[in-house]
C-alpha cells in the first residue's frame, strides 16, 4: 500500500479540534504514525519477533486498537504454530474498513477476525498473546485499569501482552528534554512548526499519557508476574508483560 503523506495539520486553524480517528487520518495514518512515533518500525517487526516466539497452539492473539493492521500482519507473519487466530479490533469504522482490505490483500494464512467494537466491550480468552502498540493513552484514565486486567484474566499462563505507549516524565527537566527530542524528531522527518504545534494542541485531552512507574504498577497490580522495557525511545516505550 503506497503511503499518502499526511498533511492535516500543514495550513493555519484558527480553531484547533479534538484528534479523532476518522476518514481523513485514516488515509494518512501509516505516514503519520511513523512520522510521529520514534522507533515505530521497530516494535512493529519486533511484535513478529515476541508472536514468533509466544504464541502457541490453538490459542487466540489480539491486536487490541488495530487501527490499519500493522501489529496484526506482523504477528500474522511471526506465527509458527498450528491453530492460532488473531482477534484484531479497533472503534474507528475508518480503521476497520481499510484494514479488512491489508488484511485480504496479504498472502499470509493464519486467520484473522477484524471487529468494529471498543476494546473495553470484547471478550478476551485463550490468549497467548495480545498487543496494545500506542493505544491505552487514547482511553480515558479511569478506565485503564479495567483495560488490563481484563487482559491479564484473558490470557493464558505464560502468555505475554506487548504494551507500548507514550509516556511522561515526573521529573520537569527530563520532560523538557524528552519532548523537545521528540519534536525535534518530527521536524527531522519533514513537519513543520505549525504542524508541530497543531498536532499536540489536538492531542490536548485527548491522548493523555502515563509515566512508566505508572504502568509498570498497573500491570503488576492486575497480575502479570514479570514486565519488561524492552524497547525505549524519548517518550515513547514498549514493555512485554508475562503471566
Amino acid at each position: 500500500m503506497n503511503k499518502k503523506s499526511d498533511k492535516i495539520y500543514s495550513e493555519y486553524r484558527q480553531r484547533i479540534s479534538g484528534f479523532v480517528f476518522d476518514d481523513k487520518v485514516a488515509s494518512v495514518f501509516e505516514d503519520m504514525i511513523s512520522r510521529s512515533v520514534p522507533g515505530y518500525a521497530t516494535v512493529i517487526a519486533m511484535t513478529r519477533v515476541i508472536a514468533a516466539e509466544y504464541a502457541t497452539a490453538s490459542s487466540n492473539c489480539y491486536d487490541l486498537g488495530c487501527s490499519l493492521g500493522a501489529s496484526t500482519l506482523a504477528m500474522r507473519h511471526g506465527i509458527q504454530t498450528e491453530n492460532c487466530r488473531i482477534i484484531s479490533v479497533d472503534n474507528s469504522a475508518a480503521m476497520v474498513e481499510k484494514c479488512k482490505k491489508i488484511i485480504t490483500d496479504d498472502a499470509s494464512t493464519t486467520p484473522v477476525e477484524v471487529i468494529l467494537a471498543d476494546i473495553l466491550d470484547i471478550d478476551i480468552e485463550n490468549a497467548s498473546v495480545a498487543v496494545m502498540n500506542f493505544v491505552l493513552q487514547f482511553l480515558s484514565p479511569a478506565r485503564r485499569d479495567e483495560m488490563i486486567q481484563k487482559i491479564y484474566d484473558g490470557m493464558n499462563d505464560g502468555g505475554v501482552f506487548v504494551l507500548s505507549e507514550k509516556i511522561t516524565y515526573p521529573d520537569e527537566t527530563e520532560e523538557d528534554f524528552q519532548v523537545t527530542m521528540h519534536h525535534d524528531f518530527k521536524r527531522l522527518h519533514g513537519y513543520s512548526d505549525l504542524e508541530v504545534s497543531q498536532k499536540r494542541k489536538s492531542l490536548e485531552n485527548v491522548l493523555i499519557p502515563d509515566t512508566l512507574e505508572t504502568h509498570l504498577q498497573r500491570l503488576r497490580d492486575a497480575g502479570f508476574k514479570k514486565s519488561y522495557v524492552w524497547f525505549k525511545c524519548f517518550n515513547f516505550v514498549s514493555l512485554a508483560a508475562f503471566k
